[in-house]
């Protein structure tokens, strides 16, 4: 191989390590991240969110239609992912500030084992269910109208059960309690 050559697929092989770096979302590691856009659903184009079912991390089973009638916050997930790291404080904070107002849901996708998922949600104090989703079945359920079609993504669900509004990429404690409370007061 020529260094013209070698040159050229190391350059090749930065620009694909690299894509994830910016702001836009791109491919990182077999996902796709975030650029933390906000799209907020006004309320006459909303629709119905799917039935989220699944086994919880730790045991038990999750149902979203026991929370019928609650505002629910999604928050997809992975114990390998830096940018969930990163904001699991904060949607721990915002999910305690909107208790009583919101139910926070974490769906974990992609950790085939639940041991880092677990050692994810013990090391950042989650106190919230998060149903294992290692396959992705659950996140197809949303189909294409919001899909959450990065990780991290975060959800909102209004209280009549329809997807308010959907946030690319890492949140903030401000943004998902502001959310949370636009939603509640039916806006």
């Amino acid at each position: 191989m020529t260094a013209r050559r070698i040159s050229a697929a190391v350059a090749a092989s930065l620009t694909v390590l690299l894509t994830g770096c910016g702001t836009a979302p791109a491919a990182q590691g077999g996902f796709v991240g975030g650029d933390g856009s906000l799209t907020i659903v006004p309320l006459d184009q909303r629709v119905p969110a799917p039935r989220i079912t699944g086994q919880l991390l730790g045991g038990g089973d999750f149902d979203s239609a026991r929370h019928a009638g609650q505002v629910i916050v999604y928050n997809v997930w992975g114990s390998w992912c830096a940018p969930c790291r990163k904001e699991a404080p904060a949607l721990e904070a915002a999910a305690e500030k909107t208790r009583g107002t919101a139910q926070f849901v974490g769906i974990n996708t992609r950790d085939l084992d639940q041991a880092p998922a677990q050692a994810f949600v013990r090391a950042f104090g989650i106190t919230y269910p998060s149903v294992h989703d290692p396959d992705g079945r659950e996140l197809l359920k949303f189909g294409t109208q919001l899909p959450p079609s990065a990780i991290p993504s975060t959800i909102v669900v209004d209280a009549q059960g329809k997807v308010a509004a959907r946030v690319l990429g890492e949140v903030t404690e401000a943004t998902v309690t502001g959310l949370v409370d636009d939603v509640a007061a039916g806006r």
